[in-house]
C-alpha cells in the first residue's frame, strides 16, 4: 500500500524514516539530514506557496520518500564496497597458510594497528574532557552560569562524537554518519535542548568516551608489548652473533647467550609468526571496536509512531 503524499516536512521525514526502517542507522541519519536540508531550502525559495503544494512538487523532483529510500539503499551498497574492497582470490579457495600470511597485505590490519596506538591519546583526551565537563556541570548547576555551561558541554560531546566517527570510518572501515546528528529544525530552542538531554545517544556517547581510556591503555600496551616480544625474538640470533664477539655489553660485562645454538632459528621463526599473529589481532580488535563505536555513537532511528503530532 502506497503511503499518502506528505503535506508537511514532518510527515515527509516520518515516511522516509519508515521506508528506511532496518537500514544502517548511520545511513538513516544522513538521509534524514539531507532530506530536511533540501526540503527547507525549497520552502525558503518559494515563500509565496504553502508547504503542502511545495512538497507535492518536491515529490516529483527530489523524489517521494520511498524513492529516496531506495536511492540511499543503492548508494549504501556502493559505500560498503568502497569501505571493504573485495579481496583478490584465486579460482580455488585459499589455504589456511595463505589466509594466515595474507594479512600482511591487508590494509585494515595496519589501520587497526595504528588506531590502537592512537586510541591511547584520544582515550586520555575524551576521558579528561568528559570527567572535567561533568564535574564542572554538576558544580555550576546551582548557578545561573551553569545552565549555558552544561548545554555547551553536551554540545561539544556531540561534536567529538562526530569527529570520532570520522576517525573510526577512515581507519576501521565501519560506516559512520557523514552528517551531524539529525534534529528536526522545526523545534524551538528549548525543544532542541530537551531532545539533546533525553536522547539516549548522548549518554551512550559519554559512556564510550569514558571507556576509551581503559580500552586505549589496553590497546597501546598490547601492541607495544606484542611487537617488542616479536622483534626481540627475530633479532635474537643476531644478538647472539654479536655477543659471541663481545660486542653487546650489559653493565660492562659481555652478554652471554644461554640457549643452545640449534634453538636460534626457532626463535626467529617464532618471532616472525608472532608478528603475523599481531596483525591478525589488530584487524580483529579494530573490527570489534568499530562495531562498539557504531553501537554507542549512532542512534538507531526507528519510525515515529503514526500518532506523532505534525508541525
Amino acid at each position: 500500500m502506497n503511503p499518502s503524499i506528505p503535506k508537511t516536512i514532518r510527515e515527509y521525514l516520518d515516511q522516509l524514516r519508515e521506508e528506511l526502517h532496518g537500514a544502517d542507522p548511520a545511513m538513516v541519519q544522513d538521509a534524514l539530514y539531507d532530506a530536511e536540508e533540501h526540503l527547507r531550502a525549497e520552502l525558503a525559495e518559494h515563500p509565496e506557496r504553502d508547504e503542502a503544494s511545495v512538497l507535492a512538487t518536491i515529490a516529483m523532483s527530489y523524489g517521494a520518500p520511498a524513492e529516496v529510500a531506495e536511492i540511499y539503499r543503492v548508494k549504501e551498497s556502493e559505500v560498503e564496497r568502497a569501505l571493504r574492497p573485495p579481496r583478490r582470490r584465486p579460482p580455488v579457495e585459499r589455504s589456511l597458510l595463505a589466509r594466515f600470511f595474507g594479512v600482511a597485505i591487508d590494509p585494515r590490519a595496519y589501520a587497526g594497528l595504528f588506531y590502537m596506538l592512537l586510541a591511547f591519546a584520544t582515550g586520555m583526551f575524551y576521558f579528561t574532557w568528559v570527567v572535567t565537563g561533568l564535574s564542572l556541570s554538576a558544580g555550576l548547576a546551582i548557578l545561573i552560569i551553569g545552565v549555558p555551561f552544561v548545554i555547551l558541554f553536551f554540545a561539544t560531546v556531540r561534536v567529538l562524537s562526530f569527529v570520532e566517527g570520522k576517525i573510526v570510518e577512515a581507519m576501521l572501515g565501519v560506516r559512520m554518519p557523514r552528517r551531524p546528528a539529525f534534529v528536526e529544525r522545526g523545534l524551538t530552542l528549548w525543544q532542541r535542548i530537551g531532545a539533546m538531554f533525553t536522547d539516549a545517544r548522548t549518554w551512550t556517547t559519554i559512556l564510550y568516551m569514558l571507556l576509551m581510556l581503559p580500552l586505549g591503555t589496553v590497546y597501546f600496551t598490547f601492541v607495544v608489548s606484542g611487537f617488542a616480544v616479536a622483534l626481540s625474538l627475530v633479532i635474537a640470533p643476531f644478538a647472539h652473533l654479536y655477543a659471541e664477539h663481545g660486542v653487546i655489553h650489559v653493565d660492562g660485562e659481555v652478554l652471554h647467550w644461554t640457549a643452545p645454538d640449534w634453538s636460534l632459528p626457532l626463535f626467529m621463526v617464532g618471532g616472525i609468526l608472532l608478528l603475523f599473529v599481531m596483525l591478525h589481532a589488530a584487524r580483529a580488535i579494530g573490527h570489534w571496536h568499530g562495531q562498539l563505536a557504531k553501537h554507542l555513537l549512532v542512534r538507531i532511528a526507528d519510525p515515529a509512531p503514526a500518532s506523532a503530532p505534525v508541525q
